[in-house]
């Protein structure tokens, strides 16, 4: 079966590589006339249209995916080519280039003259033939590939002339560099000494220098395995969680502020990061790590709806029972809960845009960023390239994005509460005797309100007729009174014109005091010499923003913004007056909502020497703003002593209630993101071109096609009508399941970046056809295998790669082996490097004496935060000891700049940081030449030296050398620091070692 076009129009073409599922045959039209379309016809389609015209990406409205847009649209006449427009296009009018590809070489004449056979043919396109874009790699790819069960190889001999350490032979991640260094034609350095691979180690496992008192005991260790039990009780130290977690938490775009234009920072997102330290150094299987960032706000055996599962697959790691089955659970404790604080640790847009095609916008970015982050830390893959059309480069289709798109659409940014079961019901049973009093309380008072005003409403036309001036508006308020003389003159808001019951936080942005003369002048303007006085909201960038003097200023826009409830206007001389006017939205449109608070009950009072008031007007005979307002009057009006202190005994009730409630202790209210049941109802569709407001075809909760392609099941599908928690929990188990090659290689090849320098494949988080490739891919299976075999606990890994002579090896630089392998990427020796930001900020802290390795909590803070509308983060010049806490602890931002660490290349948490960058800019030697910091550190440091050894200068500079080198200075270095701590001090040379290479790289 065929299907014809008849008709023609315009669409585009834009040159891609693409093809359809099938081997393509040579483009050539067939001599006997017949084309082929799917070997002859598809493949140009494929390769210069389906990139741009596609179910996913209609530019023009128009897709070559099928004939359906052919054939509605009329792109071509059946056996008529001359009177087809789409060979018009690809043709182009005598002598003029055709308009089509509009970006790119135009067809071959081949190309183009198989399409004028086809159509002259009849343009057959057979029934179900879909044309689609190829991306550059397939379900073949690399990385897509099961892991391979590998053999280490056998060492071989180095070439002739060559030395090859001992050793080598052992440890079998050795035997697979030494056979890429062999086909190199390079061999390794020999061991680093005792000094250097203390150094080295302590750092890498725990971002501190060793102290002089390790260094000289692991020199001296004489037990064979003193290397070995120097990794081990590296491992052991809480110091190693603080150093991993703070890789990971790079990978994780891990930013207590939310970004964008208002950056605000959120003070309830520490906890994940105390929780990501604590499982490191708990050493937690990385899988269950992996389960608990996506889904570990779930009970493991629970759906949404709290439903006990009976599938016991959805966490091999729950507790197991005397019986050996999985102990069920309907709770989820808050120390694995607060791991979903993964999903929403990222930037997102809280503008809260009203319009609603830019919120739906806004929200598939945030649904966006989730995917993007996902997918990079726990896959090495770029899926949300996939976003607007097939990914170009990886196999990725669009209703693979979109499939995962449906998996996070019931997650929204924000904080709730967390807590024990236990807590939660030791809690409610403390809460239940007093919420009963405190509700059976406002029962009552709400019963007297009700009958005291049904009593007043029997006189309502009595009250009215007291109710003779008009409301009062907030756009301009007039009140007029008898002359009297006043230095002071005050408003008191008895009541908000929003709020009968508050009467603070009103907003005035004139407030004008008329004298009694003939020719009457505005005596409270501050340019008259008038001063306002009132409590105001604060900001703490513009102390002034929103003061008492902009209600006197004689203009209008900018507004006082009261914290309390009154406004005072002190003259500057006694004076006669006779009216006041104020409002708080003077020229406003007044009709909808109140835009500006005002004073809705007040009174004026007026003082001589501002101790003694006199009331000159009030509000009281205006009608009232609101039904509200008139009920609180009439309630006041109506009272009868026993009923007013009756009301007084049940509101002192009430309130010793709510003291009692309050001193309860609430439950830690944590960032892990909210959960929308409407928000995952769906129906869930791709978007064409990325846009919400373009549908195309439904999809429903998946995983990546490319990883299941021969249908075994690797791949979630689920059904559209899947509970929220239960997409996260598969999608979960999908990544983590024992046959998804690219978790386990990803997590391996992490490892490896963070002790080398450098990964096996250098982009961590990319393994598609974009990334780098792996210079030892067998390693890289090997390693990724031992994963999975050690349980995918990370530090029998640690002991794997450390225990190694590849790592063990000099950093010694050789010429030789340079002009091969200038990056030492084959590892002949152990790659040099420059301590992260993090670590030198660490160091100078340490080696000081002052650091404080207290663990956990709300961060510490290197900036000055101030909010307004938007939110600004000034560095600090001077850092007190409130500040002295390892780094992975600050409270980092988003877009902010922190002196000393960004310097040296602390990336801005707003994207995932799976490589540091390693700058070398003046600001660096700037910064730690000259910032109040290191000054002040080198003065501790000298006062730390001077306290231990004494005030010898020769004693002083070995200790110096021994705490920041962890070595003994050489004869020259000891004369020439000798000299500089006679001549300016011992600070001086401490503030010199700051300053050196040597302290800040790991270097021989």
């Amino acid at each position: 079966m065929s299907r014809h076009a008849v008709t023609a129009a315009f669409f585009l073409i834009v040159p891609i590589f693409l093809i359809v599922p099938m081997i393509a045959a040579p483009y050539a039209a067939a001599d006997d006339g017949m084309i082929d379309f799917e070997t002859e016809v598809a493949p140009i389609l494929a390769e210069h249209c389906v990139r741009c015209h596609s179910p996913g990406n209609r530019q023009g409205d128009v897709s070559l995916a099928t004939f359906d847009d052919l054939e509605l649209l009329g792109y071509v006449t059946a056996g008529e080519p001359d009177a087809s427009y789409l060979i018009d296009l690809v043709r182009g009018a005598p002598g003029e280039p055709p308009e089509m590809p509009a970006e790119g070489p135009p067809l071959s004449d081949e190309h183009v003259a198989t399409l004028r056979a086809w159509v002259a043919a009849g343009a057959n396109w057979p029934d179900g033939t879909e044309v689609r874009q190829r991306s550059k790699a397939d379900a073949t790819w690399w990385s897509f590939q099961p892991l391979a069960e590998v053999t280490p190889p056998a060492v071989e001999q180095p070439p002739p002339g060559s030395q090859w350490p001992p050793g080598w032979d052992v440890n079998p991640i050795d035997a697979f560099v030494a056979a890429r260094l062999a086909e190199q034609g390079l061999t390794p350095n020999p061991p680093a000494d005792r000094r250097e691979l203390i150094r080295r180690a302590t750092y890498d496992l725990t971002g501190l220098p060793p102290t002089p008192q390790q260094v000289d005991a692991f020199r001296r260790d004489p037990h064979p395995r003193a290397y070995e039990r120097l990794i081990d009780r590296l491992l052991q130290s809480p110091r190693y969680g603080e150093r991993w977690g703070r890789h990971w938490l790079d990978v994780v775009r891990f930013g207590e502020s939310n970004g964008f234009e208002r950056n605000v920072v959120i003070n309830t997102l520490w906890p994940f990061r105390d929780y990501v330290i604590r499982s490191i150094n708990e050493d937690k299987p990385f899988d269950r790590f992996i389960r608990e960032h996506l889904a570990g706000d779930v009970p493991p055996h629970a759906d949404a709806d709290g439903r006990v599962n009976d599938d016991s697959r959805l966490d091999d790691h729950a507790p197991i029972d005397e019986h050996g089955k999985h102990e069920r659970s309907d709770s989820v404790a808050p120390d694995v809960a607060v791991g979903t604080a993964f999903l929403v640790a990222g930037p997102y847009d809280d503008v809260g845009n009203q319009d609603p095609a830019q919120a739906a916008q806004i929200r598939a970015n945030t649904i966006d960023e989730m995917i993007g982050a996902a997918s990079q830390a726990f896959l090495g893959l770029t899926v949300g390239c996939a976003r607007c059309h097939d990914h170009k480069f990886d196999p990725i289709t669009q209703q693979d994005y979109y499939g995962l798109y449906a998996t996070f659409a019931g997650v929204r940014h924000g904080a709730v509460p967390l807590e024990t079961p236990d807590h939660k019901a030791a809690r409610q049973a403390r809460l239940q005797p007093l919420n009963r009093r405190k509700s059976e309380a406002e029962k009552a008072r709400n019963e007297l309100e009700r009958r005291v005003l049904a009593r007043a409403n029997e006189r309502i036309e009595e009250f009215e007729s007291r109710w003779t001036r008009p409301p009062v508006d907030r756009t301009g308020t007039e009140e007029t009174f008898p002359p009297v003389t006043a230095k002071f003159v005050r408003l008191i808001s008895e009541a908000r014109d929003t709020t009968p019951t508050v009467a603070a936080g009103f907003r005035i942005d004139e407030f004008e005091i008329w004298s009694a003369d003939p020719r009457p002048a505005n005596v409270a303007l501050a340019s008259g010499g008038a001063v306002a006085r009132g409590r105001a909201r604060q900001i703490e960038d513009f102390p002034g923003a929103y003061g008492p003097q902009l209600a006197i200023d004689g203009k209008l826009g900018a507004r006082f913004i009261s914290a309390g409830n009154d406004l005072t206007i002190e003259l500057p001389a006694p004076t006669r007056i006779d009216r006041v006017f104020f409002s708080s939205a003077r020229g406003e449109e007044t009709s909808g909502q109140p835009k500006f608070v005002f004073v809705g009950e007040y009174r004026v009072e007026a003082s001589e020497d501002g101790k003694t008031w006199t009331e000159i007007a009030h509000g009281r005979d205006r009608r009232p703003v609101t039904e509200a307002h008139r009920d609180r009057r009439m309630l006041a009006a109506e009272w009868t002593d026993d009923e007013r202190a009756e009301r007084q005994r049940l509101t002192e009730e009430i309130t010793q209630a709510s003291r009692e409630i309050a001193k309860v202790p609430s439950p830690p209210n944590v960032w892990i993101g909210t959960r929308n049941a409407s928000d995952a109802k769906g129906p869930f569709h791709v978007y064409l071109g990325g846009d919400p407001q373009k549908r195309g075809e439904e999809v429903t909760p998946s995983g990546l096609s490319a990883l299941d392609p021969r249908g075994d099941q690797l791949r979630y599908e689920l059904p559209a009508d899947t509970p929220e928690a239960r997409r996260r929990q598969q999608l979960a188990q999908w990544i983590t399941h024992p046959d998804n090659p690219l978790t386990p290689r990803v997590l391996a090849n992490r490892l490896w970046h963070y002790h080398f320098g450098t990964g096996i494949v250098d982009t961590p988080s990319d393994f598609g056809y974009m990334g780098g490739r792996p210079t030892h891919p067998e390693l890289l299976d090997y390693l990724a295998t031992r994963l999975r075999s050690y349980g995918w606990r990370l530090k029998p890994m640690h002991r794997l790669i450390m225990t190694s002579q590849a790592y063990r090896q000099s950093s010694r630089h050789r010429a030789n082996a340079a002009r091969v392998d200038s990056d030492a990427r084959y590892l002949w020796r152990f790659p040099p490097r420059r301590l992260t930001a993090e670590e030198i900020r660490d160091t100078v802290l340490s080696i000081s004496g002052v650091l404080d390795l207290s663990m956990g909590g709300p961060g510490f803070r290197l900036y000055r935060f101030m909010q307004d509308n938007v939110c600004t983060y000034e560095p600090l010049d001077r850092h007190g000891p409130e500040t002295y806490r390892r780094a992975v602890y600050h409270q980092n931002v988003r877009a902010s700049v922190v002196d000393l660490m960004t310097d040296f290349d602390q990336p801005d948490c707003a994207f995932s940081a799976p490589r540091r960058a390693e700058t070398t800019t003046p600001l660096q030697a700037l910064t730690m030449l000259n910032h109040d910091f290191t000054l002040t550190m080198a003065d501790t440091m000298a006062a730390r030296i001077s306290e231990e050894v004494g005030h010898k200068p020769a004693t002083q500079v070995r200790r110096a050398f021994r705490l920041a080198y962890a070595r003994d200075p050489e004869p020259d270095e000891t004369d020439a620091c000798v000299e500089l701590v006679r001549r300016h001090g011992l600070a001086a040379l401490c503030r010199t070692l700051f300053n050196t290479s040597e302290l800040i790289h790991l270097t021989p």
